[in-house]
């Protein structure tokens, strides 16, 4: 099989998409060549003034884009439903949710809701999200879902008793490790969900391997100098850039390869680099008894109950 590029993006002229965090980074260009090709994208972000920046430089790099911008704050429970609120009040159709925004080790803090800060934003809030726009999903014939996971998985644990930190040491790693074990768990399990229910509908995972986008700009590591030319030297040696890295995503969100409970990312070494393919996950993120107490637990906290 040839490798897959961004030419093999189909004509989506007519096709509604949702990018989370499409104002920067893998958002920023899957949002991009989403509206190059002729979709209405929506660059769903926590602020308003960067993703008009972003809209414009949409429409600049390909004119007649179709682009709009609606405020979202992830990791806030009344924003996220206040959105899709909103959205729904506008459109009729939504082809492909990207749960793309995230955080990355941050010190120790919690969202307005009390949830360890990673948690809530890469998996919480998207999971509310993702639920409270089911409904117009659900009447779009072949819509699609498409998370933005992680290599991290592959270290991360559910601490079902603690997921927020409030009783044990707080290490950063272990936090997203965490978030992003339960963001491909939820991939997987939003999939066997529409399954069973009968819905016409995708759930798909990808992961850009190491992208050099400027998520490190607001963890530990890239607050000192010396953090900072760590980070520019893995880029350099083992990274691609962030278009590149949008590459598993756009595919997940567009080709005719991709299928439900897919997960997708770069094919080079460690799957750091390189064009996409499918990809394997740690047995954790396929444990369907695990997977299904996550989700209980992700309902609970979030007051936000779907696909039972």
């Amino acid at each position: 099989m040839s490798a897959w590029t961004f030419d093999q993006i189909p004509d989506l002229q007519g096709r509604h998409a949702v990018v989370t965090g499409a104002n920067s980074g893998l958002g920023y260009w899957t949002a991009l060549h989403l509206a190059r090709r002729g979709a209405h994208v929506v660059l769903a972000c926590r602020s308003r003034a960067r993703a008009d920046e972003a809209a414009e430089r949409i429409v600049t790099a390909s004119a007649g884009a179709h682009v709009g911008v609606m405020e979202l704050d992830v990791a806030d429970l009344d924003s996220v439903k206040a959105f899709a609120a909103h959205y729904a009040e506008q459109h009729h159709q939504l082809h492909v949710l990207c749960n793309n925004a995230g955080l990355a080790l941050p010190p120790l803090s919690h969202t307005r809701h009390g949830f360890e800060a990673q948690f809530g934003t890469n998996f919480l809030g998207h999971f509310a999200l993702t639920g409270h726009l089911l409904p117009i999903l659900r009447a779009t014939p072949g819509a699609r879902v498409v998370h933005t996971a992680s290599i991290a998985h592959r270290f991360g644990r559910i601490d079902f008793d603690d997921p927020h930190f409030r009783s044990r040491p707080y290490r950063d790693m272990a936090a997203y490790g965490q978030s992003k074990l339960a963001n491909l768990m939820f991939a997987f399990e939003l999939q066997r969900r529409l399954t069973r229910a009968g819905i016409d509908a995708l759930s798909i995972a990808a992961h850009p391997g190491y992208a050099a986008t400027n998520i490190s700009a607001s963890n530990k590591l890239g607050s000192t100098r010396v953090g900072q030319a760590m980070v520019r030297l893995g880029d350099r040696l083992l990274g691609q850039t962030a278009e590149a890295g949008a590459r598993p995503i756009l595919l997940a969100a567009t080709s005719m390869q991709a299928r439900g409970g897919d997960y997708w990312g770069p094919r080079g070494l460690m799957e750091m680099r390189g064009a996409p393919r499918r990809v394997g996950s740690t047995r954790a993120a396929r444990d369907e008894a695990a997977a299904a107490r996550l989700w209980t637990m992700a309902e609970n906290l979030t007051d936000v109950r779907y696909l039972s």
